[in-house]
């Protein structure tokens, strides 16, 4: 495990315990072994190491944005549980009890959470279905990676959250203009920070969402 441990070190400064990484790979394995039934990731980056940075710490980079005192975490279209199962094993290894709610509409990767969860004693509530459809929706922090185009996600904060604090999410190579044109149709804050994985991406932090008139 030790040279595995030393691959995580570009998060130390986010205080990532051998625990946490130890939990870390349990999660890349049992995503490996649900993956040759269903397509939890893609077959392309379904090897150890891609994983591990493309999935894992590109993941757990997002708890920069967080505040640890926080009581609940969204996470919108969680797919194979990134970024919130990855979140969720860095709180339990930090003894904090933030809430996981990890919003997923296949069946199949439902379940596969499901699993994960008991498998890695997780503070994890599993919400299957389509999020479009959920109203009146509450939470500390929003998150989102690879889940939907910004204005679209704008648009499900502005109708189905009734409370929030911040909307978290992972923006990538066009991610400027993105933001750019989303000023067109919205106003709100934000803050962002680099991508630790890659140079044409970085993270957005997001508050105050109002549509224009």
């Amino acid at each position: 495990m030790d040279a595995n441990f030393k691959k995580y070190s570009i998060l130390d400064k986010f205080n990532v315990s051998r625990g946490t990484c130890i939990d870390f790979e349990k999660f890349i394995s049992l995503i490996r072994e649900k993956n040759q039934e269903i397509n939890i990731i893609s077959k392309k980056t379904d090897k150890i190491s891609i994983i591990r940075e493309r999935h894992i710490i590109d993941s757990a980079q997002a708890i920069d944005f967080i505040d640890l005192n926080d009581n609940i975490c969204s996470d919108l279209g969680t797919g194979a549980g990134l970024p919130g199962v990855v979140l969720a094993i860095m709180m339990k290894n930090l003894n904090k009890p933030m809430k996981f709610k990890l919003y997923e509409k296949s069946h199949l990767k439902s379940a596969f959470l499901r699993d994960v969860t008991r498998k890695l004693n997780l503070n994890i509530e599993i919400v299957e279905g389509d999020i479009f459809k959920k109203i009146n929706l509450s939470s500390d922090i929003v998150i989102g990676r690879a889940f939907k185009p910004l204005p679209v996600v704008l648009e499900l904060m502005n109708k189905n959250f009734v409370n929030y604090k911040n909307l978290i999410l992972f923006m990538g190579k066009n991610g400027k203009q993105t933001l750019k044109d989303a000023f067109k149709d919205w106003k709100f804050e934000y803050k962002e920070k680099m991508s630790l994985t890659s140079d044409d991406s970085f993270l957005i932090k997001i508050k105050n969402i109002k549509k224009k008139n």
